[in-house]
């Protein structure tokens, strides 16, 4: 019976209590028939209940009294808040393999409940969940002691998990109380732990989290979302493998929603290896996952009538949407014929009732029409619309409009955004921002900035009836000698009403601001204004907006303006892209500080901004001469850069400059130009990156090392070009003070043992010698080729016969001397 002395004990003495059982008989302590009163004295402490272990024996003996008494304990502990007590006496009483149902039948439900409460508000749930957990043990349903205050109070605690960004721990608890089938939708919305989870890019963990719920397909659709649209395809994919192994069967929905996904992360492949695996399990696809692999691949026409045909063959029923794709494939490819096929094939298909042509449908259309500059037929699709009861839309109209801007027909376009506002169509700001670029296209530059002022103020119809005072007659006004021929009062209220047809809301956006930008022309400070009205409005300038304030400035001929905008642009913490830096190249060279425009050009490298084609040619036309080393050294590393990055240069327009360089030499010797002028040109017809390569490596070696000119595959021309270009910065060195090392040898090319020479390769040899002997006056030692033993009969048989080198020797004494009687003509 220590139990009972313990229990019953002061204060005092329970505080004093040890593990070691306790003295078996004490004066001072009276027994009782029942526990004393918890209310009446303080609760034991820790030490106490940790002593429980001593008396799991007598629990055995005699459990009644004894699971009374610690009935009463874990209640008075509960009661108290004390949680974590409360929860070790019931896993004493589990570990006894006592009877729990006569422990369970003594605790105060009340007291219990009253407690786990408390500790909800002093913010223990982790005290409160492992209470529960302990109560669960003991065949104890833990709904049974919450309530619907209490769920409110644990709503509220993991709301606070969610604030402070602990969904680790959330989750944790949301899956023991989902053990313990409490209504945990009702306590946290699911979506809001999913956002969560999904910000903190935690896959796993929300996994798991779905796997909580019922309707876990949904929530897994949802993470697929939401991981979609953070670019994270990797967790997405995981969410989809994990949503696979717990589905009992196909899921159309969860398939469509991944593939989706792969176009929102720009992974059309990844789209396409989900569908093969699905074929290869033989589950076919229904229509709608069907249309949306077609959808995310419809950059590449091939592969989106492959699937067009797979649909076909596995009898899956096309519908309206499946021939929108296709249309939007064809408009994407540029073919203009399929398209008039697939749209004639599904004009065949409505006359026999099967499909109804949409709105989409004749939109996609006039839009493949519009992008080939086809605008009579794009008119010719709109009738039909009509015809066919179709009312037009926003981006109907708006393509109609595309297709007349693109062929410079300004009036046109006009025209039908007046039709578009008299249909009641409410134009968007896409549509307005085409009918200024088509203005500002056609140089009708007032007329942009009347329109754009006009919207601003809502008076649209009268601008638009001064700006066609020309034509005869508006549409408007027929409309109104329509409406006024009749004298019944309701015509005479639309006759009205009509005068406010071009009253709409206008919102200009940062592309509409960019388009009047490029209407100043040369005006910089009303490029300028519009950036400050732009930014007055709410926008923020883009990579356009300033590389056109670059270029008005530059053309201003204000080359430190421009480059200080270029500063500026990077201090308001946009990135200045490849548009903006070849604008920026383009005012140094046209301001003629070539300097600066490649130091731009380092620059953006250091950056890590690939230059294109305009940036390349800007570069490489910077000169109209070379003057120097330096120059050409630096002009052939763009043009090697240019190659590497898979552009094609214009190998002619450099190969005349580096040539009129080169030239320099024979020039700097007084030398008759005649025969020079004469050979100039005569292979300009050849592809010259061989040669241009070949300069390029040669200039970029230090005289310092061992020089050997190959001339194999060149012309004469070509190898002319490349003796001077060497032979130039050889002299530009020297007079650098920079001397010559070595001879310099001369390949012209490979011939077999005792054969004879070619007669293009003597040319070759006699065109090179008399260059340096005869015009430049440099000494030249022929090599003759030599074999190192008498070959044998097997070799002379072989068919692979030794080959030796043709070569031209410069030696550094010759050298030496053309460079010294050229420094000393030079000096006088």
């Amino acid at each position: 019976m220590r139990a009972l002395v313990i229990l019953g004990s002061s204060t005092s003495s329970a505080t004093a209590t040890t593990l070691s059982p306790p003295p078996p008989y004490h004066h001072h302590h009276q027994r009782s028939t029942r526990p004393p009163s918890l209310s009446r004295s303080p609760p034991p402490s820790i030490s106490t209940v940790h002593s429980l272990p001593a008396s799991l024996s007598a629990l055995r003996c005699d459990p009644k009294p004894q699971l009374r008494t610690l009935a009463d304990l874990a209640s008075g502990l509960a009661a108290d808040g004390r949680l974590d007590d409360f929860a070790a006496v019931a896993d004493h009483v589990v570990a006894s393999g006592a009877e729990a149902s006569l422990f369970v039948a003594e605790l105060d439900v009340e007291l219990v409940g009253r407690g786990l409460a408390r500790g909800l508000r002093e913010g223990r749930l982790w005290s409160f969940v492992e209470a529960l957990r302990m109560v669960e043990k003991l065949g104890i349903a833990p709904a049974k002691f919450v309530d619907g205050a209490m769920m409110n109070l644990l709503g509220k605690e993991c709301e606070r998990l969610m604030d402070c960004g602990d969904v680790k721990s959330l989750v944790q608890v949301m899956e023991t109380l989902a053990g313990f089938k409490f209504p945990v939708r009702e306590l946290v919305k699911p979506a809001d732990v999913i956002r969560a989870l999904i910000d903190q890019r935690m896959p796993n963990l929300a996994i798991r989290y779905a796997c909580i719920f019922p309707h876990a397909q949904i929530l897994f659709c949802t993470i697929i979302h939401e991981f979609g649209k953070k670019g994270d395809l990797v967790s997405a994919l995981k969410a989809y493998e994990a949503c696979k192994t717990s589905s009992s069967g196909p899921n159309m929905f969860v398939y469509r929603k991944i593939i989706d996904v792969c176009g929102l992360c720009g992974d059309a492949e990844e789209s396409r290896h989900i569908c093969e695996d699905l074929l290869n399990q033989g589950i076919v696809p229904n229509i709608y996952v069907f249309n949306s692999l077609m959808n995310v691949n419809a950059h590449d026409l091939s592969y989106t009538l492959h699937i067009y045909k797979t649909m076909q063959n596995v009898g899956v029923t096309l519908d309206m949407a499946t021939y929108n794709i296709l249309l939007k494939a064809c408009c994407l490819a540029g073919r203009v014929d399929l398209a008039k096929e697939i749209y004639q094939e599904v004009r065949d298909l409505e006359s026999t009732r099967v499909l109804k042509l949409d709105v989409f449908t004749y939109s996609t259309i006039i839009k493949v029409f519009a992008d080939a500059k086809l605008w009579q037929m794009a008119l010719q699709i709109k009738d039909d619309m009509l015809r066919a009861g179709v009312t037009p839309n926003t981006v109907t109209w708006s393509s109609l409009i595309s297709a007349c801007a693109k062929a410079c027909l300004v009036e046109r376009a006009i025209q039908l955004f007046e039709e578009m506002l008299l249909a009641g169509c409410e134009p968007n700001s896409q549509c307005c921002n085409i009918l200024l670029h088509a203005c500002v296209e056609a140089c009708q530059f007032d007329r942009a900035f009347r329109l754009f002022q006009a919207w601003k103020d809502r008076k649209l119809a009268k601008t638009l009836s001064r700006d066609h005072g020309s034509r005869k007659q508006s549409l408007s006004s027929i409309v109104r000698q329509k409406e006024n021929s009749s004298h019944a009062p309701e015509n005479a209220s639309k006759t009205r009403r009509t005068s406010f047809s071009g009253r709409f809301p206008f919102s200009p956006t940062t592309t509409t601001y960019n388009i009047l930008m490029k209407a100043c022309g040369t005006d910089y400070r009303r490029a300028k204004a519009l950036m400050e009205e732009m930014k007055a409005a709410g926008l923020t300038p883009n990579h356009i907006s300033w590389s056109i304030l670059i270029d008005l400035c530059g053309g201003a001929g204000n080359v430190e303006g421009a480059l200080q905008l270029l500063k500026t642009m990077r201090a308001a913490k946009i990135q200045p892209d490849v548009i903006a830096y070849t604008t920026a190249i383009k005012v140094c060279v046209d301001g003629g500080q070539l300097k600066r425009a490649f130091s731009l050009y380092e620059e953006m490298k250091r950056y890590q901004v690939e230059p294109n084609l305009v940036t390349y040619n800007t570069l490489l036309r910077a000169r109209s001469r070379y003057g120097s080393l330096h120059e050409v050294r630096q002009c052939l590393a763009i043009y090697q850069d240019m190659r590497k990055a898979g552009y094609k240069p214009n190998d002619h327009y450099l190969k005349a400059l580096i040539e009129e360089w080169c030239e320099g030499v024979i020039q700097d010797n007084d030398m008759n130009q005649g025969e020079v002028s004469s050979i100039e040109g005569t292979d300009l017809s050849k592809p010259n990156s061989l040669l241009l390569e070949k300069v390029a490596v040669y200039l970029q070696r230090s005289i310092a090392e061992s020089l050997a000119m190959d001339l194999q595959g060149l012309s004469k021309v070509e190898a002319r070009i490349v003796v001077l270009a060497v032979l130039r910065m050889i002299k530009e060195n020297y007079s650098l003070g920079n001397e010559v090392n070595d001879d310099v040898l001369i390949i012209l090319g490979v011939s077999e043992i005792n054969a004879k020479p070619t007669d293009q390769r003597s040319e070759l040899k006699d065109a090179i010698v008399k260059l340096l002997k005869n015009e430049l006056g440099i000494d030249v030692l022929l090599i003759e080729p030599r074999s190192g033993r008498t070959p044998s009969r097997e070799s002379e048989t072989s068919t692979r016969r030794p080959v030796v080198l043709q070569r031209i020797k410069l030696t550094r004494k010759s050298l030496h001397d053309w460079l010294h009687r050229r420094a000393v003509a030079t000096s006088k």
